[in-house]
């Protein structure tokens, strides 16, 4: 794209778009379009909330839109504001997101709330009359780039769409629009296409008219029209404008991201459960980033008990050994992918009672309690399905 060249900020300057189109035009057709196409999100609130968008932004990573709209309300009952998701205790936190996956952004989400509120306090809007403070959210990509979990993308976005700065954000719906506009192959892993990318980012915010509307409006073009598989040519407002169309290459720009390679976990797991005491379950030990699978994956969150594996599955005896109960002898079995990981699961129920023999692990807690702990999905399944 040319540098940003004048031409009426209301449409694309100088008539209809073409291939190699100015960053002023690209601009002006992303924010009409968006203007007149944008869904009705919940976070999309009048004026924008730093808040909702911090939790959006935190919940929408590796996750589709779809899954997250009903449970961005159901998280906003617990924490309405940015103060109660700091004084949340971090089991709560992470017990409200179960089913949503990627734990690790739950806890990086509960200490940016944290972090936000230990910061210098405000005065709260005029015309409040109560005396209340307000924690001062950070307005700048380059401070809301320093709060927990925060990257340049999120940083970019929420500086731009909830504060107007003129910043650039490039996450996997942008880099897709941007390389097929300009017909470039490559993916966002790759350093010199991501230096890339965001220049081109750069250049489109800097001619934009909104920063917000041009930002949010590249993301929504590429999730609703410039799609992976099946884009929406017909249908994009740079149709005209998009090398890769214009060469047929549409569905092989983006280039394949490489694979994450996938290592596999066995997972002997007890399902024990006693009519008058409950389930047997236990928390998982380790801290987020620790050393070994328990201190990277669930770390923290409570399961049934587990026996695990790098090399095989445990065996029946073998679990029953370690749990010291009497195992029945078939096991539910159920496989679970992670981006890095296949997780193998086999459920072995136990006999409770017979003989007064007390489990070597675990504690025993109702059904109900069980549904209101922080459960990784696969084991979600298997305490509160099976």
């Amino acid at each position: 794209m040319e540098a940003r060249e004048g031409g009426g900020a209301g449409g694309p300057a100088g008539g209809a778009l073409r291939l190699g189109a100015s960053s002023v035009k690209v601009a002006a057709a992303v924010e009409a379009w968006f203007a007149e196409a944008a869904r009705p999100l919940p976070w999309r609130t009048s004026p924008r909330d730093p808040y909702l968008a911090l939790v959006s932004e935190a919940m929408l990573q590796q996750t589709q839109v779809s899954r997250v709209v009903g449970r961005f309300a159901e998280f906003l009952v617990e924490f309405p504001t940015i103060e109660a998701l700091a004084a949340a205790d971090e089991s709560r936190v992470l017990a409200l997101w179960s089913g949503l996956g990627y734990y690790r952004r739950a806890r990086s989400l509960h200490a940016a709330a944290k972090a936000v509120c230990a910061g210098e306090m405000r005065e709260t809007d005029k015309g409040d009359t109560d005396g209340r403070t307000a924690p001062a959210f950070p307005r700048r990509a380059d401070e809301l780039g320093k709060l927990p979990g925060v990257g340049p993308y999120t940083a970019g976005s929420i500086a731009s769409i909830v504060f107007g700065e003129r910043s650039p954000l490039v996450d996997g719906n942008v880099a897709r629009v941007l390389l097929r506009v300009h017909g470039r192959e490559g993916h966002l892993a790759d350093k010199a296409t991501a230096t890339w990318l965001w220049e081109r980012a750069d250049e489109l915010v800097q001619a934009a008219t909104s920063p917000a509307l041009l930002n949010e409006g590249l993301m929504e073009l590429g999730a609703m029209v410039c799609s992976p598989a099946s884009p929406k040519c017909a249908s994009c407002p740079l149709a005209k404008a998009c090398r890769a169309r214009a060469e047929g290459r549409q569905r092989e720009i983006p280039a394949p991201r490489p694979r994450a390679k996938q290592r596999d976990l066995y997972c002997g797991v007890v399902l024990a459960h006693d009519p008058r005491r409950g389930v047997l379950v236990e928390q998982r030990v380790g801290e987020p980033g620790g050393k070994g699978v328990a201190g990277r994956m669930w770390a923290g969150m409570w399961q049934a008990p587990t026996l695990e594996r790098a090399d095989r599955a445990p065996t029946r005896d073998e679990v029953g050994i370690w749990i010291n109960l009497d195992i029945e002898p078939d096991a539910e079995r159920f496989e679970h992918g992670t981006t890095h990981r296949r997780v193998f699961f086999e459920v072995w129920r136990a006999r409770v009672g017979a003989g007064g023999i007390k489990p070597a692990r675990g504690r025993w807690m109702s059904r109900a309690k069980v549904a209101e702990l922080a459960l990784s999905n696969p084991q979600r399944r298997i305490l509160c399905e099976l």
